[in-house]
């Protein structure tokens, strides 16, 4: 049983090859920018919208008032990054209604890249809120004796962002296998429905996990200012 987009090679040319992780990625960038693209190059201020805008309206709202309460900061500054991440994942996870098709987010590749991802944006903006002397100061805190633990907290919240994500997609995928071999009608459907839920809910937690690593590594210099004043 194929669990994993990754044992999928669609192409191999001496040590060159691109597997089904690669394709799925790239289409699904592509039918992002080329989705963007058409909502947004006739944008309207007055009362008549598309549906196609107001849905973005929608859901560029969302965003920001999820990623405001999380981080009670301004969320413009946060959006395009955590937005991103949350859109990408939301998608590669509701195209696993199309037949064949594999969501990129069951291969660990994925979301290592993903996690890394994150782990490179929380110092930027960690620098950017707080300088780079605020910032590499949050390590020795409350004491240079903490400095080891809190580089090893960083690493292995960044393992379990990509581990939490791969298992629980890559678990849904063993499931519905599972059940199609024993029971090939009814419940592979209900198990999909259940993993397309799961999928949802799996990107809306990546999003808002990564905002949190942020939002505690660029707030701090609010609450020191705070003490201060």
């Amino acid at each position: 049983m194929t669990i994993s987009p990754d044992q999928i090679l669609l192409w191999q040319w001496g040590p060159l090859h691109i597997n089904a992780t690669l394709a799925y990625t790239w289409l699904i960038m592509l039918l992002l920018t080329g989705g963007s693209w058409l909502i947004t190059r006739r944008l309207s201020t007055g009362p008549d919208i598309s549906r196609w805008q107001n849905l973005l309206e929608v859901l560029v709202t969302g965003l920001k008032d999820q990623i405001h309460d999380v981080s009670r900061q301004d969320p413009g500054q946060y959006l395009p990054f955590v937005g991103t991440l949350f859109i990408f994942i939301a998608t590669a996870n509701l195209l696993s209604l199309v037949p064949g098709y594999m969501p990129p987010t069951g291969s660990l590749s994925t979301t290592t890249a993903l996690a890394l991802c994150v782990l490179t944006a929380v110092p930027l903006y960690g620098v950017l809120h707080r300088g780079p002397i605020g910032y590499l100061r949050r390590y020795v805190q409350p004491t240079p004796l903490m400095l080891p633990f809190n580089l090893i907290g960083e690493l292995s919240r960044t393992v379990a962002l990509a581990v939490r994500l791969y298992g629980n997609i890559m678990s849904g995928t063993v499931i519905v296998g599972i059940l199609i071999s024993l029971t090939p009608f009814l419940f592979p459907i209900v198990m999909q429905l259940l993993g397309l839920l799961t999928g949802m809910i799996q990107a809306y937690i990546f999003a808002v996990l990564a905002m949190v690593y942020i939002a505690s590594a660029s707030s701090a210099q609010r609450q020191e200012r705070g003490a201060g004043g």
